[in-house]
């Protein structure tokens, strides 16, 4: 089984964002060490307690700071901007760190409806339009637009020897359909969707359309995980987790609050029983259970490798998590 980090670059009730930053640094470098395939970083625009809005200026940070580990956006949310510059951007990280840069493609607004307004002009009507920014994100990253194409001439250098891999992120059918129509790599959130994910893979799997010699389906499947020594420990781990989303659902969320921060917080029935469904979309529990755990969802969704969410209030627990899986794993 293969396994990657997805890291949306938490701000704990300790920490400044810097401190946030650079714990996510940190993590790369520990995922590297333990043997993880890739790590991506996720844009987030004005949300509390999330430190990121510019995955690729974090990539860059991070590539200087490790030497091997795929890097990536995860994801880089196209409709706020124009496919050249994107194509421009990684092709630079593809140039500074060659073969190990990955560009996940998504279409959420990433914050809210105030932040998108301030970040881009017509967003719902850039998100209608996906699949042709898509397309031309493409050609810019292949240099192969039609030759009656306006941008024929247009070249989004550096060039690199070899492109950044492109990945279509999603948790619909319709993301599903538009990564197999262009051949590409698919990338399916489990940790913040309800559908049935089995089947919406294997449509992609049953639809791909091979755009490049030698191209075949690639699945990842992004999951929630906490793991520690007990499973005893790992539900007291996950709590400033669960408690930092229900905070979220009522407009009150701000930086990760601490393990004794969430057990004091007084949840609503209500409350109570959000937690309860939000931990069944989640993996928590001791090494051997999420490795299990792990292996069945492989399984099940026909995957090529697992991409694993962990958010702790404690850096030291959320690297030890990593770490424990990979031992498992690896």
């Amino acid at each position: 089984m293969r396994i990657s980090i997805l890291d949306q670059s938490p701000i704990s009730s300790n920490q400044s964002a810097k401190d946030a930053l650079y714990e996510s640094m940190n993590l790369a470098q520990a995922g590297e060490k333990f043997g993880y395939t890739r790590y991506w970083i996720a844009e987030h625009h004005d949300l509390p307690g999330l430190a990121c809005p510019a995955p690729e200026v974090m990539l860059s940070f991070i590539g200087a700071h490790t030497s091997k580990i795929r890097i990536g956006s995860g994801a880089t949310l196209l409709p706020h901007y124009k496919p050249y510059k994107v194509a421009e951007t990684f092709n630079l990280l593809a140039t500074l760190f060659p073969n190990r840069i990955d560009i996940g493609i998504g279409r959420a607004p990433g914050g809210s409806a105030e932040a998108t307004n301030a970040l881009s002009d017509n967003f719902l009507q850039q998100v209608y339009k996906m699949p042709d920014l898509l397309d031309d994100l493409l050609h810019f990253l292949h240099h192969d637009f039609p030759k009656d194409h306006e941008f024929s001439k247009v070249t989004a250098t550096p060039v690199p020897q070899i492109p950044a891999e492109t990945w279509l992120l999603g948790t619909s059918q319709k993301s599903a359909v538009l990564a197999a129509r262009n051949g590409l790599a698919y990338a399916f959130g489990q940790f913040m969707s309800e559908e049935d994910g089995s089947e919406i893979i294997q449509q992609y799997i049953d639809s791909f359309e091979p755009k490049r010699s030698g191209s075949l389906p690639e699945v990842l499947l992004t999951v929630s995980v906490v793991c520690a020594e007990t499973t005893e420990k790992a539900e007291e781990v996950a709590m400033s987790w669960l408690i930092w989303q229900i905070q979220a659902d009522i407009g009150k969320r701000q930086s990760i609050p601490s393990i004794e921060e969430a057990k004091n917080y007084e949840l609503t029935e209500a409350e109570k029983e959000k937690l309860n469904g939000m931990k069944q979309n989640m993996i928590i529990g001791n090494p051997q259970e999420v490795a299990e755990s792990l292996r069945q969802l492989e399984t099940a969704y026909k995957t090529n490798e697992m991409m694993i969410l962990t958010i702790t209030h404690s850096s030291k627990d959320r690297i030890h998590s990593y770490r424990l899986i990979a031992e498992e794993v690896l």
